[in-house]
């Protein structure tokens, strides 16, 4: 799987740069044959602008969001893509300057405030951004545009509007939840976040939003928390991006990398400061592995550790005789992974890109194996007697179970990343096909498939050509677990025509079904939907 292109052209540069919104859908260029049944909707979101004036924006999760879609309609395709009307959009483009701090970007105060007026904003409270760029997802007959705060945006996935901003804050517990909720098949949103839990010390919630209200109320005005997992910290969260839930099971993977509260606050209430601030490692602590009961939401007080990870993206847990397997993207190590995907590091020529990759985390795909039914006699002997797998799981002295892993895939400054599998059927389950994102030192370069059993593994690459999270729609009449396609967005930046594309590949060995091209420059985009 391991690519071995290069990009001396550094053509990677135009996805990270701004792009202006269609005032309407324009029509693409279809080459091969569109799948009769694919009727719906590709629907995405990422950055598109990534500066406003003269004042840049400084990592990759700084750009306003900018909603994408792709329609599918009788074997032709339309292209559309709008602003999210965020705050911190309107408000950008209103006194045209940066107002409201991002990730990894500080707002400085109106210069146009005399000092004193300058001096006491720094002591207004923290305003949180509501610039919705990572993800789309359904509530309801609703769907939002969200980032990783307490603020998710209601979206016209038809028109591309912007309906209404929703404070989570409202309607449950939580200071801010996941990009990456689970979705079941009634419609149940299930997600986590931290929170302040018993005496003031920080806990992490789960919580659920039921499916459509038989009396048409919003199900948000419904959420409610289902479990309170413990943090390792009595002050310092760790960053949280997504989570785990088999059938009966929610997991959650605490890492090494923290939220340092206190300095969160001083120093944004004091000196001025942005989120990547406020990141700090806890080079001792290694990685906690938490479980709880979904249908009682009790939390069960089993001791899981590994080394340090980073971890992001989940791609499927599910249960096996006594034992959860979870399947992850990780990163090795406690190093924030996010301190080497700065702009200026992302838009620099391929030589200085690959050098900065050098430096970071290495990424690897680990499968790694809990048992449920754990006694302390058993010291020092693996738990796991799952013939398919080498992970372990040994008891300590403390009562401590210390898990090791199965790595599925490895490659130098190769990543399979973003994820994806045939989740309507098979989340939670035991399945054998994930699909990924490609990135070569950081660059997303190809489309991955990979056979968690076999470690089998088939890649779509062209020459100076740049996807985005490939999303699997399984055919109508599917019988095997990859019966259908993946549909992406490429970017090829140094196309005379057409430079942007959405791409559909035959998920099974994925060779090109059909390419839908667009005469202008798609900028980068994080993860979405698939909308029948």
């Amino acid at each position: 799987m391991c690519s071995r292109v290069e990009h001396p052209a550094a053509g990677y540069k135009k996805i990270f740069e701004t792009v202006e919104e269609l005032s309407e859908p324009i029509p693409a260029q279809v080459i091969g044959r569109i799948p009769p049944w694919l009727k719906g909707s590709l629907l995405r979101l990422g950055p598109g602008l990534f500066e406003v004036g003269d004042e840049p924006f400084y990592h990759l999760f700084d750009g306003q969001a900018l909603f994408h879609k792709f329609d599918f309609k009788n074997g032709q395709v339309t292209y559309h893509r709008r602003f999210v009307r965020t705050d911190a959009y309107v408000r950008a483009m209103t006194e045209k300057r940066i107002v409201i701090t991002e990730f990894g970007t500080f707002a400085f105060p109106d210069p146009c405030k005399n000092i004193f007026s300058r001096f006491f904003s720094y002591f207004k409270g923290i305003e949180v951004t509501d610039n919705a760029l990572v993800n789309v997802y359904p509530v309801g007959e609703d769907f939002y545009a969200c980032t990783e705060t307490n603020y998710i945006t209601k979206v016209n996935p038809e028109t591309l509007e912007t309906i209404s901003k929703v404070d989570l804050c409202n309607y449950v517990s939580i200071n801010g939840v996941t990009a990456h909720p689970h979705i079941e098949k009634d419609g149940s949103v299930y997600n986590i976040g931290n929170c302040f839990g018993k005496g003031m010390s920080i806990a992490y919630n789960i919580v659920r939003i039921p499916p459509t209200q038989k009396d048409k109320s919003d199900p948000i005005e419904k959420a409610k928390v289902v479990v309170q997992i413990p943090c390792s910290d009595r002050f310092k969260p760790s960053y949280v991006h997504s989570f785990g839930m088999t059938e009966n099971y929610f997991v959650f993977v605490e890492t090494p990398v923290k939220i340092n509260l206190l300095k969160f606050l001083g120093a944004w209430s004091i000196r001025g400061a942005n989120y990547m601030d406020c990141f700090e490692s806890n080079e001792t602590m290694g990685t906690w592995f938490h479980l709880a009961t979904k249908k009682t939401g009790e939390y069960q007080k089993l001791k899981f550790r590994t080394s340090a990870i980073n971890l992001f993206h989940h791609i499927n847990c599910y249960e096996d005789n006594g034992f959860i397997v979870v399947d992850l993207c990780t990163w090795k190590g406690f190093e924030f992974v996010y301190n080497y995907l700065y702009l200026a590091n992302l838009r620099e020529n391929w030589e200085e890109v690959k050098k900065q990759a050098m430096m970071a985390p290495q990424p690897e795909v680990r499968r790694y194996v809990l048992p449920l039914d754990v006694h302390r006699e058993e010291q020092g002997k693996n738990l796991i007697s799952l013939p398919y797998t080498t992970a372990t799981a040994t008891m300590w002295a403390d009562g401590t179970v210390w898990l090791e892993p199965e790595v599925l895939f490895s490659g130098p400054r190769q990543a399979f990343e973003f994820p994806q599998i045939n989740y309507k059927k098979y989340c939670g389950k035991n399945y054998t096909y994930a699909y990924g994102l490609g990135l070569n030192h950081f660059i997303p370069d190809r489309i991955c498939k990979l056979n968690v059993r076999t470690k089998e593994t088939w890649v779509w690459q062209e020459p100076d050509s740049y996807p985005s999270e490939p999303l699997f729609v399984a055919s109508p009449d599917a019988v095997e677990e990859d019966d259908g396609v993946l549909l992406t967005i490429v970017v090829n930046p140094g196309a005379a025509q057409r430079p942007g594309y959405l791409l559909i590949l035959n998920a099974k060995d994925l060779t090109e079904v059909a390419r839908a091209e667009v005469e202008v420059i798609i900028p980068v985009t994080f993860h979405g939907m698939y909308k029948p």
